[in-house]
């Protein structure tokens, strides 16, 4: 397989914290960064050893030999940057969520399908080895028929990382865009299910501007009949996180494991008692970055998929309308 060279649309942490290295160990070269200040971007390639740095996205694109983009900028910009890669024949992984309307992240998708290329969402927690060890156990039928699941992913949001995601509307700030959106995808991911309908409560503990969300917990039903909740908070110093779900014939328990790092444990508990089920702990962001060099390939898919973007994307856009109006809201499940 050919080195993947990779353009980095976004001088983003989660770029100089993960991705560049997963790009670097799963073969690719990380050859230049965009960012809207050319003194940031500079600094940036400097201090990742990265050769090429540049404040415009058409340049990115045009001088530097790149075969793939990574888009981690803010989210408005996501739509634009994407279908400009696109038409310049780079495959493309975006962050979460694709964009702040379905009618965008379709159009990011569209782009991609028509210009031939590979577009994929980097949605992490689908590649933890403890979510795919429950996700094995449920095709298993290790715990019968699922029933009922909770997921767990209130945290503290760092100051570092406080910025434009508690006073910035317009980019998509607020917990739900940020946090939910990623439960939607592991719960997807983990059930083999999809979520039809949503009924949130959201609030405003004093860290988010005026009009955000600062946390969230929903009720959710599954096309399956499974009924879930979810919390998630950028305000919770202490909580932990976990994941569960609950079958006719046993329960899954996860602990600590809605991370970005490759650890928590994962329980099964049955007539026959509890143990502990073992995973591989392997870096996620590592298996997303192969996932996605082998579909460049030709061999597979990304881990997640753009469509998979759509549906996380839908998720999340519903509970902000069901958290503005109390009522319940119907999700959207085909684009």
């Amino acid at each position: 397989m050919a080195t993947v060279k990779w353009g980095l649309i976004g001088a983003s942490n989660i770029a100089r914290e993960w991705m560049i290295g997963a790009m670097r160990e799963t073969g690719g070269e990380v050859v230049a960064v965009m960012s809207g200040d050319a003194g940031r971007a500079r600094a940036f390639a400097d201090a990742n050893g990265i050769l090429g740095a540049t404040d415009s996205v058409e340049r990115l694109l045009g001088d530097f030999g790149v075969d793939a983009v990574y888009i981690s900028s803010t989210n408005e910009k996501h739509r634009d940057q994407a279908i400009a890669s696109a038409r310049a024949g780079k495959h493309i992984l975006a962050e979460k969520p694709l964009a702040l309307s379905l009618e965008d992240a379709i159009a990011m998708r569209d782009a991609a399908r028509q210009a031939g290329v590979v577009m994929g969402t980097n949605h992490h927690l689908r590649n933890s080895g403890a979510h795919r060890v429950m996700r094995a156990a449920i095709k298993d039928g290790l715990i019968g028929r699922p029933l009922a699941a909770r997921v767990f992913h209130a945290v503290y949001l760092p100051e570092n990382l406080q910025g434009w995601r508690i006073d910035n509307p317009g980019a998509g700030g607020g917990v739900v865009l940020d946090i939910a959106v990623h439960d939607a995808d592991t719960l997807r991911f983990v059930l083999d299910d999809d979520p039809v309908e949503v009924t949130a409560m959201t609030q405003n503990s004093g860290m988010a501007g005026a009009g955000l969300a600062d946390a969230v917990m929903t009720s959710v039903r599954f096309r399956s009949g499974l009924i879930a909740q979810t919390h998630d908070a950028f305000t919770a110093r202490f909580a932990g996180t976990g994941f569960e779900v609950h079958g006719t014939l046993g329960s899954l328990i996860g602990r600590d494991c809605m991370s970005q790092s490759a650890k928590g444990t994962i329980t099964l508990v049955t007539a026959d008692g509890a143990r502990q089920l073992p995973w591989e702990p392997a870096n996620l962001y590592v298996r997303a970055v192969d996932a996605f060099h082998k579909a460049i390939a030709g061999e597979g898919a990304p881990a997640a998929t753009a469509e998979d973007g759509l549906h996380s994307l839908a998720f999340g856009l519903a509970v902000l309308e069901s958290a503005g109006n109390g009522r319940a809201v119907v999700i959207r499940e085909s684009f």
